[in-house]
């Protein structure tokens, strides 16, 4: 983890004996200003799209730019809330309080699940 975030990190999907396929692992990183509206919007829409489509196969990484405004600056994020797919690539970028689940699967490429 890098400093100047926190991890929400989803635990990796472990392989089952007898089982061939392999699970992606999509990193990301999510700007955010704070306890701003938008930010914590932002955050929960994340969390349950997560929850929902990537289930334990993504690692996410919280950065407060309030706090550490120097990273985001770094890394070129201007504007939050930003989620940023780091990998796998092409890189990505979403900017918004991330309520529309469809783009933000789009640019995670990721297709959606089916409701149970």
């Amino acid at each position: 983890m890098a400093a100047g975030s926190h991890d929400m990190a989803g635990k990796p999907a472990r392989a089952r004996k007898g089982d061939a396929a392999v699970t992606t692992v999509v990193v990301m990183r999510l700007y955010i200003a704070g306890g701003a509206p938008n930010s914590v919007k932002a955050i929960a829409n994340l969390q349950a799209i997560c929850e929902q489509h990537l289930r334990s196969s993504y690692r996410l990484e919280l950065i407060d730019v309030c706090e550490y405004p120097q990273r985001a600056l770094d890394d070129g994020v201007l504007v939050t809330p930003s989620l940023t797919k780091v990998s796998p690539g092409p890189a990505t970028n979403v900017i918004g309080n991330l309520s529309d689940t469809g783009s933000v699967l789009a640019a995670l490429g990721v297709r959606a699940r089916a409701m149970k």
